[in-house]
């Protein structure tokens, strides 16, 4: 929580990722058959782990919770993926 509040005044880039943290999250989601599906596929999970904005988002268990609670959070969440996908 300290963290997502540092991160709102620091700018990008000058906090580091909490990797047990995004880790962790990521196990959550794994357990909802959505993200599975996406998670199973390459060209997303490369995404999962080299995509310094798409670990910046699954950092936050706020988000996280969200993502399994809302069915529109989720249809966001996997727009942001495929545009990641195209700048990557």
């Amino acid at each position: 929580m300290i963290e997502d509040l540092l991160a709102a005044f620091i700018p990008n880039g000058s906090i580091a990722l909490n990797t047990r943290k995004i880790d962790r999250n990521i196990e959550l989601l794994k357990n909802e058959f959505w993200f599975e599906v996406i998670y199973n596929e390459e060209k997303y999970r490369k995404l999962f782990f080299v995509n310094r904005k798409v670990r910046k988002y699954l950092q936050s268990t706020h988000r996280v919770k969200r993502l399994i609670k809302k069915e529109k959070v989720q249809n966001a969440f996997i727009i942001f993926l495929n545009n990641q996908l195209g700048q990557f």
